[in-house]
């Protein structure tokens, strides 16, 4: 159960999502895998400014700030209908 991370390179809000999000992440047993949207131009038109975004089980949870409810909610729900 990845947690899908997408960001842009020279992103302060990207660098600070980041740090929040990795003990988060460690604490709730779940994989993040970070996806620069700069690397694939329909992402870069899917997302532009609109980073940094979380996605989780193709539902997006958050964007701009770590939403750390929303994520926990989100891991929570993807849980429980294993």
């Amino acid at each position: 159960m990845d947690i899908i991370f997408y960001h842009r390179s020279d992103c302060h809000l990207c660098e600070d999502m980041a740090r929040a999000l990795a003990p988060l992440a460690a604490e709730l047993g779940v994989a993040v895998r970070a996806v620069d949207i700069e690397s694939d131009p329909d992402l870069e038109a899917r997302y532009g400014l609109k980073v940094p975004v979380l996605v989780h089980g193709g539902t997006e949870i958050c964007c701009y700030r770590l939403d750390e409810r929303a994520v926990r909610g989100a891991v929570a729900a993807k849980k429980a209908r294993r």
